[in-house]
This record gives structure tokens, C-alpha cells and sequence, in this order.
């Protein structure tokens, strides 16, 4: 349960006093003692979530009080199932958790957002820009670029100098501020990478004018025109060549014989599929595993781990991790995070540092979005809440776990407008430029020790 001071007590204290009597008079004047089940549903639901979250309200420093004085008056206000289903949904929001949402039930199947609220319009055919967006130091730079952005001829590396009008940091800003309202983010990082990687969208059809300052110097300005279709932006900014794969892993060999191999989700069947993916790659001299959009999903942690243990040998720094699969790599490895890493994404990444297999690098730590959770039943049975209940791993990062917090990489490193202009991945050349002069003391696990030696290649 969330904890309260002595004078939050005093002032709760005060609050419901004041409520005792307010709801005294009104029943004297009105004669109506009784809650409706709009109520009562919204007051289950405060009461829930002080019992199931509270750990993590207190975690994130989010006051239960506030909230629960907010949205007590604002129940009386509810007339329809419309109007709850709002109530809900602004209030997860404000939990500031990635996984919260409101479920419909088949009582309230089919049940629309209202129509007339502007941030979310169901009736609007939403699209993307195509445009992804990095910021350098305090300037914003375009990343990458697809579909509606690649044909306005925006170019990767350029500076960008306004968005509709405003300044990058401003408009970035603003849509945050926007959708916070019924978006709820585990991490103001997490929020920044919406922002910067899907935040750039808007109704299809619309237009959206960006000013740039080209690499070479030159200033140009450029209308966007919103696609209908869905633009994935989230990974690396650049795909190295030669990718190859199914599903979820795809894998190539870089110049200098090292191994790269990205993973898009976790899946239940993810350890065998990185064993397809290593087996093509061989005994590469290092090894980037790029997480990088990852969306999360569900896999047996060990049993991953356990293909980057040499055969027949265990790996005991933190935990006891045993040698498994068909095709084990026991060579240097590095990671490379961001904002847009979630959920399962964060614990396959997270276990590489954490567990003293590899070095991790970012343009900014994972999202924070891992969490156990739970749904919440609510009396009037047409809504549930899926909220996050407590931080998973709660081991790592000296006890913090992942929660409203995210992996901190070994090593934070920003993308560099040149190499974003030439085509070039700044965290994949950081990366091979870490394997030529290894970090000794950074990570536990030592190659040689464990018998591994790299391909003669």
C-alpha cells in the first residue's frame, strides 16, 4: 500500500471529513444516499490500485491521494458508459505504466471513444509521416526516413530547425503533453521515443511542414503528406546489408568478421531461433545483438542465456547459467539499446549486463516497461484494468529492478549527423570500434577463460 506522511494523513484526514459531511447534507437536501454504479465502479478501482500498485506509485513517486480525491468528485460527473470508459482510461494514464490499459467486456463491446474529443477521433483514419527523429547534444536531427518523409526528399544527418511551425523540442514537447492525458508511459525516455518514432503521425491526408538544415549547409523546407499506411519506425537507423532471417531473428556478418544479430520480439520459441541465426553466423570475432524496437513478448530467460555459454560450461557471476542449445557463442558481445526496447525487450537485453555476459549500449536506456501485472475486475462487470503490479527483476540494478527506470546502458552514445548522412548506424560503429579495445573491467565474462578463441577469418 502506498505510504503517506504524518501531515498527508492529516490533510487526508481533513478531506474525508469534509467529504463525510458534504455527502451528510446532500442526503439531508436530497434525500439520495446511495452511490451510482459509476461510483462505485471508479472507487473499486482507487481501491485496487492502492492495494495491487502501490509499491510502484510510491516508486515513482506518484501521490495516491491526489488521485483519489481527483477522480472521486470526477465519478459524480459520469452519466454514461461513454463517460466511464474515459474516467478509466485518463486515470491509468496517470499511473504512469506502459502496460496499463482499459479492457472492454462483452457488456461493453463495441463501445467507442467519443467522437468529438480531439486526441483520439475514432472516426479519423490515422496515419504516419515516415519520419524518425534523434536529438544530438540540444538539436534534433532526422534520423531515418520511409514512405511519406523519404518521398518530401527529407534527408537523414540534416537538422531539423521547425516542425509545424515551432521549434523541434517545442512540438515534441507539446504532442507529449497532448497524449498524456490518455497515454500512459512508464518513463519520461519511453515518452521521448513515442515522440520522436511515432509521435510524427496525424490524420491520413494531412500535412505536416518540416524546415531542415541539410548536411551540406543548405536550408530547405519540406511538406510532409500523411500516409495512410503504418510506418515502422523503431531499430537501427540504418539496416546493415546482407540482413537475413524469419520471424523474429535476423542475423549478417559485418566487415571485420564480427556477427550481427537482431531481435525483433520475444517469443516462446526465441532460443531456438537465435540457434538458426548463430549457426549461419559460425564463430564470428564479436557479436552486436541489437534490441532496438523490440516489443516484448515471453521466453524462458536461462534457456537464451545459455546459447552464449561455451558448451558443457556454466556462467556463475550473478546467477548460475548453464551452457544450452545447438549452436553456443562464447565470444564478446555487445548490446545496443533504446527508448523503444519494452517489456520482455528489456529483461532479454537487461540479462546480457546484468548478468555479467556483455556490455550494453544506447542512445538512452529501455523504456522501464517491465513490470508483473494484473487485471482488475470492477463490480458494474464492464471494464477491467490491466495494470502493472511490481517491477520485474527486481535483483538488477542494485535492487531498482527495470520499472519506471529502464537498463541503464554501460555506455550512453548519441548518433552523429555525419554518419546519419552517410547511411552509417552510429551505435553499430561504436560498437565495432569498442571490440578493437575491449572494456576489461566492465564485464565479467571473459572469452579466453572459457576457452573461446575467434575463427581464423
Amino acid at each position: 500500500m502506498a505510504s503517506r506522511s504524518f501531515w498527508e494523513r492529516v490533510s487526508y484526514s481533513f478531506e474525508m471529513l469534509s467529504a463525510v459531511v458534504f455527502t451528510l447534507y446532500s442526503f439531508f437536501v436530497s434525500g439520495d444516499f446511495s452511490q451510482t454504479p459509476y461510483q462505485e465502479d471508479i472507487q473499486s478501482a482507487l481501491d485496487q490500485i492502492e492495494k495491487e500498485c502501490g509499491d510502484l506509485l510510491d516508486l515513482k513517486e506518484i501521490s495516491f491521494m491526489k488521485l483519489e480525491k481527483e477522480f472521486t468528485k470526477r465519478a459524480k460527473k459520469i452519466k454514461t458508459d461513454q463517460d466511464e470508459f474515459v474516467l478509466l482510461v485518463e486515470l491509468l494514464a496517470r499511473l504512469e505504466d506502459g502496460h496499463a490499459r482499459v479492457q472492454l467486456t462483452e457488456k461493453t463491446k463495441g463501445l467507442l471513444w467519443p467522437e468529438d474529443d480531439s486526441l483520439y477521433d475514432s472516426s479519423i483514419t490515422r496515419g504516419d509521416s515516415g519520419l524518425a527523429v534523434c536529438r544530438i547534444g540540444k538539436k534534433y536531427y532526422v534520423k531515418a526516413v520511409a514512405g511519406p518523409a523519404k518521398d518530401a526528399n527529407l534527408q537523414p544527418g540534416s537538422e531539423i530547425l521547425k516542425i509545424g511551425g515551432q521549434k523541434p523540442g517545442a512540438w515534441l514537447e507539446e504532442k507529449i503533453e497532448e497524449a498524456r492525458r490518455i497515454v500512459s508511459w512508464s518513463t519520461e525516455h519511453q515518452a521521448f521515443f513515442w515522440a520522436t518514432h511515432g509521435g510524427l503521425s496525424g490524420e491520413a491526408g494531412s500535412r505536416l511542414k518540416v524546415e531542415v538544415k541539410q548536411f551540406d549547409g543548405k536550408k530547405k523546407k519540406r511538406t510532409i503528406s500523411i500516409g495512410k499506411s503504418r510506418v515502422r519506425m523503431p531499430g537501427p537507423a540504418f539496416w546493415p546489408e546482407g540482413l537475413t532471417g524469419e520471424k523474429d531473428v535476423s542475423h549478417t556478418l559485418l566487415p571485420g568478421g564480427y556477427g550481427y544479430l537482431y531481435i525483433r520480439r520475444c517469443k516462446s520459441d526465441l532460443p531456438e531461433q537465435v540457434d538458426v541465426a548463430m549457426e549461419a553466423l559460425g564463430n564470428p570475432r564479436g557479436l552486436i545483438i541489437d534490441f532496438r524496437g523490440n516489443s516484448g513478448g515471453g521466453f524462458d530467460h536461462d534457456d537464451l542465456l545459455g546459447r552464449f555459454v561455451p558448451e558443457g560450461q556454466t556462467m556463475s557471476f550473478v546467477k548460475s547459467i548453464s551452457s544450452t542449445g545447438s549452436s553456443q557463442y562464447g565470444g564478446p558481445i555487445i548490446v545496443i539499446v533504446d527508448g523503444t526496447v519494452v517489456s520482455a525487450g528489456e529483461t532479454a537485453s537487461g540479462m546480457f549486463k546484468e548478468e555479467g555476459r556483455g556490455y550494453m549500449i544506447g542512445e538512452s536506456p529501455t523504456a522501464g516497461m517491465s513490470a508483473a501485472k494484473i487485471t482488475l475486475d470492477l463490480p458494474t462487470g464492464k471494464f477491467k484494468l490491466y495494470v502493472s503490479r511490481y517491477s520485474n527483476k527486481g535483483r538488477w540494478q542494485e535492487g531498482k529492478g527495470i520499472e519506471g527506470l529502464g537498463i541503464q546502458p554501460h555506455q550512453l552514445v548519441e548518433f552523429r549527423a555525419e554518419d546519419l548522412a552517410k547511411g552509417k548506424d552510429t551505435l553499430i560503429l561504436e560498437a565495432l570500434s569498442i571490440f578493437e579495445k575491449w572494456p576489461e573491467g566492465e564485464v565479467p565474462y571473459q572469452p579466453q577463460k572459457f576457452g573461446w578463441k575467434a575463427s581464423a577469418n
